[in-house]
């Protein structure tokens, strides 16, 4: 079986910072492109981020130059570094990654999600 565990979720204070992580565990043979949606309430989810293995990036235009993707390969974990935050931000972010299994096979994993709110 494979996990994803998200982490780093809060409020934050508009113009402020939150860093998201997202290890993926289990019975992995390789982890393959990885990434982040998000979903505010009422609306529908949207792609933020995605990174593949060897690094290269693709940010939707609404977080480019204010988040960061990153990703360790050494612990199968994806990030995701969000500065000058805004209200709008404010959604479930949820971390996904393409895992093989084994050599032949790879789906796609999603996290349990994590609830961000920019708020004063």
């Amino acid at each position: 079986q494979v996990q994803l565990v998200e982490s780093g979720g809060g409020l934050v204070q508009p113009g402020g910072s939150l860093r998201l992580s997202c290890a993926a565990s289990g019975s992995i043979f390789s982890v393959n492109t990885m990434g982040w949606y998000r979903q505010a309430p009422g609306k529908e989810r949207e792609l933020v981020a995605t990174i593949i293995s060897g690094g290269s990036t693709n940010y939707a235009d609404f977080v480019k130059g204010r988040f960061t993707i990153s990703r360790d390969n050494a612990k199968n974990t994806v990030y995701l570094q969000m500065n000058s935050l805004k209200a709008e931000d404010t959604a479930v972010y949820y971390c996904y990654a393409w895992i093989a299994q084994t050599m032949n096979v790879i789906r796609q994993y999603w996290g349990q999600g994590t609830q961000v709110t920019v708020s004063s």
